[in-house]
């Protein structure tokens, strides 16, 4: 239960076991592998922590956009969202890349490109977060 002035946005539980880094992760009814590549000891079951990470803001991104065009009643296209995480000079960089489908002007791109810098998981990757951790 929430408390007040609080909302759950999302929750998973991630459990490893004896296979080296494969994480079981159970995010409601979906159930997810984690894992790290071969070369770095993993069994590349899965993607990566970070490869989860870019996941969720691919996805954030392109729903956002494709529900901004829906709102605004603009043709239905496609969205491609490519991502990259590197370090550059000791810091942490993602790069985003965004292809639309035809059917949109200039002024149209031009907004959803505004609109992208403010999905809810860019944002939330831009400002950080607080990580409250327990040990039981």
């Amino acid at each position: 239960m929430s408390a007040p002035g609080e909302t759950t946005i999302a929750s998973v539980v991630g459990d490893i076991g004896d296979t080296p880094y494969t994480v079981e992760i159970a995010a409601g009814h979906h159930r997810l592998l984690a894992d790290e590549p071969k070369g770095l000891g993993g069994g590349d079951t899965g993607p990566s922590p970070f490869g989860y990470v870019l996941s969720g803001l691919a996805a954030c991104s392109a729903i956002t956009l494709r529900m901004y065009c829906e709102r605004k009643e603009w043709p239905p296209v496609g969205v491609h969202v490519g991502l990259t995480l590197r370090i550059v000079a000791g810091q942490r960089e993602i790069e985003r890349v965004v292809r639309f489908g035809e059917g949109l002007d200039e002024v149209q791109v031009k907004r959803l490109a505004e609109v992208v810098e403010k999905t809810p998981v860019t944002l939330a990757l831009k400002a950080g977060m607080t990580i409250n951790t327990t040990i039981k």
